[in-house]
C-alpha cells in the first residue's frame, strides 16, 4: 500500500503545530515553506484536515491554522483518513465468483481466505495508528530531540509569511 505524499506532510503539520502556543495561527505558507514544499497542494490537505474537525482555519492578516481539539485527541488515524479517505486498503472483487466452482450467490468479501487475511491485516494497521495520538509522536521526539520546540517555533518565525 502507498498512501499519498500528503498524508506525510499533514502528519508532520500537524505535529509542529503542537509546539506553538494555542492561540497561534499559522499559515499554509509557512507551513510549506518550513519543509520547502508546494504551498498550494500543502494548502489541499490542510483544509482536508479542517473538513475533518483536524484543524480549524482563520482568514486575516493574523489568520492561518491551528489545531481544532487537544493534540491528545488527535490520532493519526484521523489525519490518514481525513488526506486518505476511509476505504479498505484492499479491494475484494470476488473473482473467486468467476473461478471453477464459483458462486454467484456467495458474498467473497466474507468467505475467501485472501480478503478476510487482508481485511485483519487492514483492521491491525488500523488500529495501530488509532492508537497513536499526535501529543504521542510530540512527546517522543521532545524526548529524543530536546530542543524541537524551541527550534519549530524558532524556524516558524524566521519564515515570512
Amino acid at each position: 500500500m502507498r498512501m499519498n505524499e500528503g498524508v506525510e506532510w499533514a502528519l508532520h503539520s500537524c505535529v509542529n503545530m503542537t509546539w506553538l502556543d494555542q492561540d497561534e495561527a499559522v499559515t499554509a505558507k509557512k507551513l510549506a515553506a518550513f519543509y520547502e514544499l508546494p504551498a498550494a497542494y500543502l494548502n489541499k490537505q490542510l483544509q482536508s484536515l479542517v473538513k475533518a474537525g483536524i484543524l480549524t482555519s482563520t482568514s486575516g492578516p493574523r489568520g492561518g491554522f491551528r489545531l481544532a481539539r487537544r493534540p491528545d485527541q488527535i490520532t493519526l488515524l484521523d489525519i490518514v483518513t481525513a488526506i486518505e479517505g476511509r476505504e479498505d486498503a484492499f479491494r475484494c472483487e470476488g473473482i473467486l465468483r468467476k473461478g471453477p466452482g464459483g458462486r454467484d450467490d456467495v458474498d467473497y468479501r466474507a468467505h475467501c481466505e485472501l480478503s478476510m487475511a487482508m481485511r485483519q491485516a487492514d483492521l491491525a494497521w488500523r488500529k495501530s495508528l488509532a492508537g497513536k495520538t499526535v501529543a504521542d509522536i510530540a512527546a517522543t521526539v521532545q524526548r529524543k530531540h530536546p530542543n524541537t520546540r524551541e527550534g519549530t517555533r524558532a524556524r516558524f518565525e524566521s519564515l515570512r509569511a
